[in-house]
């Protein structure tokens, strides 16, 4: 009797069953398939093992690859009493395998061992390599797209989000040119990355980045029914938010469930850690005790070194990425603390070091990050701002505060100044009024002055990377209150600091009475400030203000001129271009539907482009990178700007001679195709029969003459 059913098949027929075979034969699986090696594991004794393996594992469940402690095997030299830097794990199946090898081969276990995953059936093959050498297949070079690839064109680009199209413009001064556009391309809205590389867009499985040219798809980031997002400074990490709880998958472990935060690296698209959405405090650190953790919910520092997230009430949790492990193991504990900001540059560009006898070079020096946050009143504590070095946790400079109602922070772009908008209570305790405390943080010692405002200041702003700043104030009776037509008088101040004078202070430089503007926008390069009045159902103006008008020797104050002024109904959002040359106001359908649409000014407050669009949704300029220019290489291209600008306005020219030229051609079209129809109907028509008259050319004047046809004159007692 034969042994196998192969064996029974008649082969003396001369029929050939090899493709049938082929076709239904069961592969037999390799036990080894299911078991992969990690290289590159750190090298430890015996009172370590158990941590390496905890740490392991905890890694594989973060990044989707769940596996047990049982499941791992770690080779052991007796001899030295060490493991052998390498382990075997094995999976249930092949294909777990397969996941685990494509998640964790690269990933960063510390600053000194990165893991390298195989299968273990390679080794084999490895071993079994023929050592005969073959010259390899050249591929041809394709080469990749470059993310800034914009920037080699000289002008500037904006995404504008109307009902499902979302479209990407080229800006002209007088015209704007569709790049691209798709439809669908995101379920909530858009977003650009701080330096303009990525452009996120978020959908119910997660948010996917674009760019390039070609706008291609080439990160996701699996986190569904995500509402918000948020970039680190230097675009390295990503944070996103979801109102729904996370649920494990393939992406997050078990730990991670009923979180809502997640942390992502931008580049390879790995999770590093989840964080739960809400934060409660003790009770002590502010109104309402527990309260839900305002976005962005993780704060960085300006060199992407740290993330920090605050406990209110409580402390500041500050991590390390990639890791996102807690620096030093341990939270700043600080008692009943409400807000803290990182200060948003350490690098100081100002700063001079001697490189020659008689001559100075410029450096960069880089300052420790630091942070400042404010706690209230506790008990017989007064209230305090603190700033705080980090990662030395060193004190930098205290101020102790009375009678405080409330406080915010606003840092200046550049880090030099911080100030804190601190409320004080009356003795009375029914009414507050303003002071500004004002931390120069590039001075020896940290100076604070004091600037005191009676008002009540409904808008701070500092002038990027300048001496300069404005507020805007009211005492109007309904501010807070105010209800459908009715308009809040304001004021504005404008304060500088005082130059060529020791120990300067910010002084007042202009007040603006009987305004209604409540939103300050000062231009991304200084100098220009845009006052509005958003949210107004009555007044949509706007003011174009030039803080140095005036050159040479003047009085305190006369450099400040209104440059124009305008209106936009329905207005609900203003931002600068990069450039600080143009100005966009628009109308979003997220907030109401009359008048959608955006117009663009130039800073002079002349109306270039104006665009009515039903259901418009969103407009944003896309962000510039740092230029890559010294200070004295843009000083020197200052100097000599109008032989560059020559360039630019001739393209500028060629551009409105190009429109002028196409709308000329456009209208002889129209009159050559009107010339051909009238000379096909007289062809056709009843004109073929009738005699054509010849008719003279004639010029008919009209004369009007007026005739006073009667005058009287009454006198009125």
């Amino acid at each position: 009797m034969a042994s196998s059913s192969r064996a029974s098949i008649p082969t003396d027929e001369g029929i050939d069953y090899s493709d049938i075979e082929a076709k239904y034969q069961i592969a037999e699986e390799n036990p080894f398939d299911s078991v992969i090696v990690v290289d590159n594991v750190p090298v430890v004794d015996a009172s370590k093992k158990p941590k390496l393996l905890s740490t392991v594992v905890k890694r594989f469940v973060q990044k989707g690859a769940p596996i047990k402690d049982n499941n791992i095997h770690m080779p052991w030299d007796d001899k030295a009493g060490k493991s052998k830097g390498y382990l075997f794990i094995e999976f249930p199946t092949p294909e777990e395998a397969n996941n685990a090898i494509a998640i964790m081969n690269g990933f960063p276990f510390d600053a000194k061992h990165t893991f390298y995953l195989n299968h273990f059936t390679d080794i084999e093959t490895f071993s079994t390599l023929n050592e005969q050498y073959v010259e390899p297949k050249i591929e041809e070079y394709t080469p990749k797209e470059h993310l800034r690839w914009w920037l080699a064109d000289g002008k500037d680009q904006f995404l504008t989000y109307r009902q499902d199209d979302l479209s990407i413009h080229w800006h002209a001064k007088t015209t704007s040119e569709v790049h691209t556009s798709r439809k669908n391309w995101t379920d909530l809205f858009a977003a650009w990355s701080p330096l303009g590389t990525y452009l996120a867009s978020l959908h119910r499985p997660g948010i996917r980045l674009w760019g390039g040219p070609s706008w291609n798809g080439f990160s996701r980031f699996a986190h569904p029914l995500v509402k918000l997002l948020d970039f680190s400074p230097c675009e390295t990490y990503l944070v996103t938010w979801s109102s729904e709880p996370i649920a494990r998958s393939n992406v997050f472990s078990e730990d991670d469930e009923g979180n809502n935060v997640a942390v992502w690296e931008v580049k390879t698209g790995h999770l590093l850690r989840t964080f739960p959405g809400t934060a409660e405090s003790d009770g002590e650190g502010g109104p309402g005790g527990k309260s839900k953790t305002p976005w962005p919910a993780l704060k960085w520092s300006p060199d992407d070194k740290y993330c920090a997230r605050l406990t209110p009430g409580q402390q500041i949790s500050v991590y390390e990425p990639p890791g996102m492990g807690l620096v030093d193991k341990k939270s700043v504990k600080i008692e009943g603390v409400v807000e803290f900001d990182w200060c948003p540059s350490v690098v100081d560009e100002d700063d001079s070091t001697p490189a020659q006898k008689g001559k100075e070079k410029k450096v960069k020096k880089e300052r420790e990050n630091f942070f400042a946050y404010w706690t209230p009143e506790i008990v017989n504590q007064p209230a305090r701002v603190t700033l705080m070095g980090f990662p030395s946790r060193a004190v930098l400079r205290t101020k102790n505060l009375f009678n405080v109602a409330d406080a915010k922070l606003f840092w200046q772009n550049t880090g030099d100044y911080l100030c804190v908008k601190v409320d004080h209570y009356t003795k009375t305790k029914k009414s507050t009024f303003c002071n500004l405390e004002i931390f120069r943080t590039r001075e020896r010692d940290i100076p604070v002055e004091v600037v005191e405002i009676k008002d009540t200041v409904t808008d701070f702003a500092w002038e990027p990377r300048g001496h300069r700043f404005a507020i805007v104030t009211s005492n109007d009776p309904n501010l807070g209150n105010a209800g459908p037509g009715i308009t809040i008088k304001t004021e504005i101040h404008f304060y500088q600091l005082e130059t060529g004078v020791l120990n300067g202070k910010f002084k007042l430089l202009k007040k603006l009475t009987n305004k209604t503007a409540n939103t300050l926008r000062w231009s991304p390069k200084g100098r220009h400030i845009v006052l509005a009045t958003v949210g107004s159902s009555s007044k949509f103006d706007l003011e174009f203000w030039d803080m140095e008008y005036l050159d040479g020797a003047h009085e305190w104050g006369d450099s400040v001129k209104m440059l124009g002024s305008g209106e936009h109904y329905g207005m609900t959002d203003i931002d600068w271009d990069p450039s600080g040359r143009f100005v966009t106001t628009s109308s979003s359908s997220w907030r109401h539907t009359l008048e959608n649409g955006y117009t663009i000014w130039d800073f002079k407050g002349q109306e270039l482009q104006k665009h009515l669009l039903d259901r418009f949704k969103q407009f944003i300029w896309r962000p510039r990178p740092k230029s890559l220019l010294t200070k004295e290489q843009q000083k020197a291209i200052l100097k000599k700007l109008k032989e560059f600008s020559r360039t630019f306005d001739e393209e500028d020219a060629a551009e409105e001679s190009s429109a002028s030229r196409e709308l000329v051609a456009h209208r002889r079209r129209l009159v050559d195709e009107w010339k051909a129809w009238r000379a096909k109907i007289r062809a056709d028509g009843d004109y073929a029969k009738r005699p054509e008259r010849h008719e003279e050319a004639t010029e008919v004047i009209e004369e009007w003459i007026e005739e006073v046809l009667e005058e009287t004159v009454e006198v009125v007692e």
